[in-house]
């Protein structure tokens, strides 16, 4: 499980970049998983905190994204992954804008919208933003059927 912020302003979106473990770069929203016990309210202020250094408030519950994964393991056998991911839309309240060291992000950076589409992104950045868009009263973007 893990929760994200969608912070939009002045027709930018807060981006942080996801470094995977292959070496693989690709725009993330800002965020992650919960610790054992912790809140999803306040683990997205922890996340949003240490991938780009700003303080936010969670203003709005946007959706859930819920993802199923299969991947290869070892000797041949798989891994069936499930993740879900908690979306907030939140107001940067303060900090200032720098890049995690140690950690699963390497940069954090403003991006216009309109330019969004053209960076090698994961998918949450779309589902986050089309979330914020929509605001489906499911709080989900596609249909579960």
């Amino acid at each position: 499980m893990a929760a994200y912020a969608v912070c939009v302003r002045d027709e930018k979106v807060l981006l942080a970049r996801w470094v995977a473990r292959d070496g693989a770069k690709r725009w993330t929203l800002p965020g992650g998983g919960l610790e054992h016990g912790e809140d999803p309210l306040e683990a997205v202020v922890r996340e949003v905190d240490e991938e780009t250094g700003y303080a936010v408030e969670p203003v709005q519950l946007l959706g859930l994204d819920s993802i199923r994964r299969r991947y290869p393991r070892r000797l041949g056998s798989f891994a069936d992954f499930q993740g879900l991911r908690i979306v907030y839309e939140a107001r940067i309240t303060g900090g200032e804008l720098r890049h995690e060291t140690g950690g699963s992000t390497d940069l954090a950076a403003w991006h216009p919208l309109e330019a969004v589409t053209s960076l090698d992104r994961v998918e949450l950045v779309d589902t986050g933003l089309e979330l914020w868009r929509t605001r489906p009263a499911n709080g989900r973007v596609k249909s579960t059927s």
